[in-house]
């Protein structure tokens, strides 16, 4: 068994950070948009708490998109240029969670410091963090200051509209939360995934580890 350290101390800060904001935003929001069936807070205090959370994550956002765009780590989210290697390692991928890990095959992808991600992954990353996430950013601001921002908000249909896209986007990241433990537990074992997100470091099978050295903590 070896260690390959794939989870610097600033990303495993911002994931928790990010998964309890998560949570905050989803009850609160929750308790925005149906006050007569839920009663966790007044309508007022879930307003006030909603926005601070939001503006919370924003913060953690940048953070973490500083620390990827000046860190060689940024490779894990480099797309696959090459349509046809995509086509193939996205479609092991899928026969991998959709029929090999039942069977106890092993993951086609194998971990590395700088590629920790397999395809699926990667895409689902790109699209959750430089579109969706972005996006739920911007219409909760439009959102939280309709006076100020209601020429922005006339131009993109209305605050109808701007409402309709910030639900939706709330609705998927409800069912990623629901979804994204599940996939935390397919490692080599139900807790390796867990445990890398809180020590760093990532256990692979001697004879599925890529050769690349396990980078010091201080990186």
């Amino acid at each position: 068994m070896s260690k390959l350290y794939v989870n610097p101390l600033p990303v495993r800060i911002w994931h928790w950070a990010n998964a309890f904001l998560f949570i905050v935003l989803i009850a609160t929001g929750v308790q925005v948009r149906y006050l007569d069936l839920f009663s966790l807070m007044s309508f007022r205090t879930a307003v006030v708490v909603h926005n601070w959370a939001g503006f919370a994550l924003i913060a953690t956002f940048f953070i973490w998109l500083l620390f990827y765009l000046f860190s060689d780590r940024n490779k894990s989210y480099h797309p696959e240029f090459n349509i046809i290697k995509l086509a193939d390692s996205s479609f092991r991928q899928m026969m991998y969670y959709g029929y090999g890990m039942f069977k106890g095959e092993r993951s086609p992808h194998h971990i590395d410091p700088y590629h920790k991600f397999n395809p699926l992954q990667r895409m689902l990353y790109q699209i959750l963090m430089l579109f969706l996430l972005p996006l739920q950013f911007a219409t909760g601001l439009l959102m939280w200051d309709v006076k100020r921002f209601s020429s922005v908000i006339d131009m993109v249909g209305g605050l109808r509209v701007v409402d309709t896209v910030h639900v939706l986007i709330f609705i998927f990241f409800v069912f990623y939360m629901c979804f994204h433990p599940y996939l935390a537990t397919l490692g080599h074992t139900p807790m390796a995934h867990i445990k890398a997100m809180i020590t760093g470091y990532e256990e692979e099978h001697d004879e599925e580890a890529p050769v690349v050295a396990a980078a010091p903590e201080h990186t």
